[in-house]
């Protein structure tokens, strides 16, 4: 039986495939590309027009603004990285107020299990100039995004 795919949930898997992509790149090179950023706005704003979640695309850009400010004081104090600053807004901007509890609640659980990993050895890890460990912020944001997709949470109605 073949099953057709809606518009939609295509540009979903291509999502996925990005974010999948994004975790691989910063666990290894501590960097999230600005192409990469765009790409995944850009995936959203057509997620959006297909699936008709454009009628709340305000809210969600206005979420992910004033997440991206937040973290400005955390940037400005070297508790995150550029890339940091710049997924995890996005990464809002794609769960909108309707699904944030829940990538906030997944996020939780993978920075903790991430972070757990590299202080027992599991995980390379790098050391800051301060001598504090860090550890790349994408994977958990793409496994906490990707764990909100797959539950359900952005596949509204159409």
């Amino acid at each position: 039986m073949v099953h057709n795919l809606d518009s939609a949930t295509v540009v979903l898997v291509i999502t996925v495939a990005v974010l999948l992509y994004a975790a691989f790149v910063d666990l290894k090179h501590y960097k999230i590309s600005n192409e990469l950023i765009l790409l995944l706005i850009g995936l959203f704003a057509l997620h959006a027009f297909l699936s008709d979640r454009w009628t709340s695309a305000a809210w969600n850009l206005g979420l992910a603004a004033g997440v991206f400010l937040f973290l400005v004081y955390f940037y400005s104090r070297h508790w995150i990285g550029g890339g940091d600053i710049k997924i995890l807004p996005v990464a809002f901007l794609w769960t909108g107020i309707e699904c944030a509890f829940l990538f906030v609640l997944l996020l939780l659980v993978f920075v903790s299990l991430h972070t757990a990993a590299a202080r027992l050895g599991w995980m390379e890890s790098r050391q800051d100039v301060d001598s504090r460990q860090r550890i790349p912020f994408a994977p958990s944001i793409a496994a906490a995004l990707i764990a909100t997709i797959l539950l359900g949470c952005l596949r509204l109605p159409v």
